[in-house]
């Protein structure tokens, strides 16, 4: 069963946590390793004439459609509390407008010069670098 999903469309697959609306998630295959990683949105109120622009697929949003989203850093530094955090589509279906897939609500994404291929490995490369903060790729402890 495939639970409906676009999976051929999903270079990673997000969702928020809908027992606690706060959370979110995110699980991503790069190189040759399952990466995952439980964030926390901040709780942010806009008015529907502000934008946001994610930071991972460049889609900009109206009033609360970018949330920044922390995740605990792996090992003694998240022990210690520290995390880091990255403005991301609050629906995180990064992966659906970039391909066209899905529009932002109230707004067209705006066009680029790059393809849809580049745009993906972009996406792709802030992913990874926002997952390198986290020192996500760190062997688990044991």
């Amino acid at each position: 069963m495939n639970g409906g999903l676009p999976w051929g469309d999903l270079d990673f697959l997000g969702w928020r946590d809908l027992g606690a609306p706060d959370r979110s998630y995110l699980v991503a295959e790069l190189g040759n390793r399952v990466v995952g990683i439980a964030m926390r949105l901040t709780s942010t109120k806009r008015g529907f004439l502000h934008r946001s622009m994610c930071s991972l697929c460049f889609t900009s949003h109206p009033g609360t459609g970018v949330s920044l989203m922390a995740a605990r850093k792996a090992g003694a530094a998240g022990r210690e509390a520290n995390s880091a955090g990255l403005y991301i589509c609050s629906d995180l279906d990064c992966s659906l407008y970039v391909r066209g897939k899905k529009q932002p609500s109230g707004a067209d994404r705006t066009a680029e010069t790059l393809t849809v291929d580049e745009q993906v490995a972009r996406m792709m490369s802030n992913l990874t670098e926002f997952l390198q903060k986290l020192d996500a790729f760190a062997a688990p402890a044991r």
